[in-house]
């Protein structure tokens, strides 16, 4: 794993999971699809998520929402056709391809990628689980600083062990460089 990861994955949220095999696996495929910037991003979020889920005693896939953490973004990088939904939905078709490989069941295959294919809402939906949430959560407060009451002073600790100098002006160059309208979640799609 990069140096720059080493002071968060000594975390005890992140250090517990590292003899998962899924979440081994996506901290691998983490490495191999986003720039260093993003992908402490990323590790930072699902750890701003976990605290937040311990202070509120929220139960949660753990390991499925570091691997939702690990792909949520990797929609931003590479040259394949965004479509409808933009980076999101591009994000959370590569995190369901990753979940197949590894065997993963349908039901929580569909709860991951639903919570990658929202994070960019303003709001998560009314009807969103946990992961969805706690991902929402997550990414919000790592990038713009909202909710940092919920985990007050977390968000400033894990930048000091792994900083990002103008990551949000620099993500937000990137998500702007997607097209705003593609960036933009789709509708639902309804169930048949």
């Amino acid at each position: 794993m990069p140096e720059a990861w080493h002071p968060l994955l000594g975390r005890p949220a992140l250090a517990e999971l590292l003899g998962h095999p899924l979440a081994g696996a996506a901290l691998k495929e983490m490495c191999l699809l986003l720039p260093p910037q993003v992908a402490v991003h990323s590790l930072r979020a699902f750890l701003l998520a976990d605290a937040c889920a311990r202070s509120h005693g929220t139960a949660y896939d753990r390991v499925g929402l570091l691997a939702a953490a690990a792909f949520h973004d990797a929609g931003l990088v590479g040259r394949t056709p965004l479509g409808r939904g933009g980076f999101p939905c591009r994000s959370a078709q590569l995190l369901d391809h990753f979940l197949a490989r590894h065997r993963v069941g349908t039901a929580r295959r569909t709860t991951l990628t639903r919570a990658v294919r929202e994070h960019m809402r303003p709001f998560p939906a009314r009807d969103a689980g946990p992961e969805a949430r706690l991902l929402h959560f997550g990414v919000w407060l790592d990038v713009t600083g909202r909710g940092e009451r919920h985990v007050p002073r977390e968000r400033r600790r894990l930048a000091g062990l792994a900083p990002t100098p103008w990551f949000a002006v620099s993500f937000s160059a990137r998500v702007m460089a997607c097209g705003l309208r593609r960036v933009l979640p789709g509708p639902p799609v309804a169930r048949r």
